[in-house]
Order: C-alpha cells, then structure tokens, then sequence
C-alpha cells in the first residue's frame, strides 16, 4: 500500500512558515509592508471565481495582502492592457495574476506577455520562461514546483531514476520535465500521439500524469514500487474530484502517490505564495 504524498499538510507548513518570515522581515525593516498580489478576473467563470478565492485566503494566511480586480467577459483587449501596464507601474504591487482562462477573444499570448516579468508570480512570461530553460529562473511554475518540493519533502530521490511525465502543456508538462531533469532525472515526455503509453509509463520510476483524462492510469500501467504524482484535476461522472489516476487500484502498486484532492493543488498555491514573498524581496 502506497504511502500518501501529503500535499495539504506540507502547504499549510510551507505557509506558516512564510508568514514567519514575513513578520521577522517586516519587524527588522526589510518590508516596510506585506507582500502585495493583484489577480484579474475576466468573466463569471464558476472554477476561475473558487481559485481566485483560495489564493486569496493563502494570502492571508501568510500575512500578506491581496486585491483582486474583476472585469465584465466582454472586457476588450485595450481596457485589459492598460490594466496590466498601470499595475507594473504601481510600486506598491508585487505579483500580478492573470487568472486563467480568459473569455474567448482575448489574447492570453498578448496579455501574459504584458506583465512586467518581476511580479510574473505564475511564471508564464518568455523571459521567465527561457531564464528556467536557461537554468536561471526568477521564479518556478507554481505546480511543477509543487511537484518537486512534495517529492523533497518525503525524501524521494530523483537524481538517476527513470521519470516519465505525460502531458506537454506549457503551464505543467514542459516545466516539468525540466526541472526534473535539472535534478538529474532520466526524462521522458509522453502525451496524447504518444503510441502505446503504457510502455512507458510501466518503465517509470517516477510518473507524473498531467492530461485531464480520468482513469488514464490503471495499475496495470504502473511499475511494482513507483512513485505516481497526478497533477490533473478532473470532476468524475459521479461528480466528485478526480485526477488521471486509478487511485484505488494503483495504490495497491505504488510507493508513493498523490490523492486528488489534497496532494498537489495545495502545493501550486503554496508556491504561488513563495513566488510572491521572492518578488516583494527583490
């Protein structure tokens, strides 16, 4: 029986732990105010409106502030640019959020490339793109960094292990791979082309499942003792939460896995948070 990749109680500790060092900056005159986020909300979106809120409790849990801006779904390009451009301006700003999806017709290329790459705290903009793929990165994408610091936290070594990742997004897939393989993992993206996954994933040691596609991984398609991160979060047909894992049955299989939810959603908002505090910092 696989043991639990706790992702709640390892975000509430990464939090607590912020808040910490937040008032110890703040009484020693480092800060001279909290940590400030600016998240846009473009449209009524039911899902985008429950994350916005979640990101806005973390902030108050790690004593910081937030703020967040909603605009009408027919929100034109221009009033959305010249949002962006007075909040890079406003010193008083230290991470601006652009919550995503945005209504059909706008941009997302033009409008994450807005956002001034210093308060770029999801990690979306090229130049913080191309400083990870360089090895230098300003700031981590918030669920792959989720990701690996779940996997440090239970001391799961990557360094030489086979890792296979499925999914190529540029917000998990890719980011991904990359920072597995800048500990040292033995990467291997698959993804929907991908001819006979299984093959695979049964090679994984580590195997992390970033598609939306509930039951895509069945025990059969895991190797005896891997670690199984699942990234994706689905709703099932009988309407509960769900990732891309069989979690009943591979289980059985693996040492290590993620539940869903409660295993690495916590941690991308946790990340988020130490994204800002480095941006207040700088």
């Amino acid at each position: 029986m696989a043991i639990i990749l706790d992702g709640a109680r390892v975000a509430k500790e990464i939090k607590q732990q912020i808040r910490k060092e937040v008032a110890d900056m703040h009484a020693a005159y480092y800060l001279a105010r909290p940590p400030h986020l600016v998240t846009i909300l473009v449209g009524n979106n039911p899902a985008s409106q429950i994350y916005v809120r979640n990101k806005a409790r973390d902030c108050e849990e790690c004593g910081f502030t937030n703020e967040t801006v909603e605009l009408p779904e027919d929100t034109t390009r221009g009033k959305l640019l010249n949002l962006i451009v007075s909040l890079n301006k406003n010193q008083g700003v230290d991470g601006i959020l652009c919550q995503l999806p945005l209504p059909e017709g706008l941009d997302e290329w033009a409008i994450l490339n807005a956002i001034d790459p210093g308060k770029d705290v999801d990690c979306f903009h090229p130049e913080n793109v191309g400083r990870l793929t360089a090895g230098r990165p300003a700031f981590k994408p918030c669920t792959p960094a989720g990701v690996m610091r779940l996997l440090a936290e239970y001391s799961i070594p990557i360094a030489g292990k086979n890792c296979v990742v499925i999914g190529r997004s540029n917000i998990v897939g890719k980011p991904m791979a990359q920072l597995l393989t800048a500990a040292d993992g033995t990467v291997t993206i698959c993804h929907s082309r991908t001819e006979n996954l299984a093959a695979f994933t049964r090679n994984a040691d580590i195997l992390v499942s970033a598609v939306g596609r509930p039951g895509l991984v069945t025990a059969d398609m895991v190797k005896d003792g891997a670690v199984v991160v699942d990234v994706a979060m689905n709703r099932g047909l009988d309407g509960k939460l769900c990732g891309d894992v069989d979690f009943d049955t591979v289980q059985e299989k693996a040492s290590y896995i993620t539940p869903v939810p409660g295993g690495v959603g916590p941690m991308t908002r946790a990340m988020l948070m130490e994204n800002l505090f480095k941006a207040a910092m700088r």
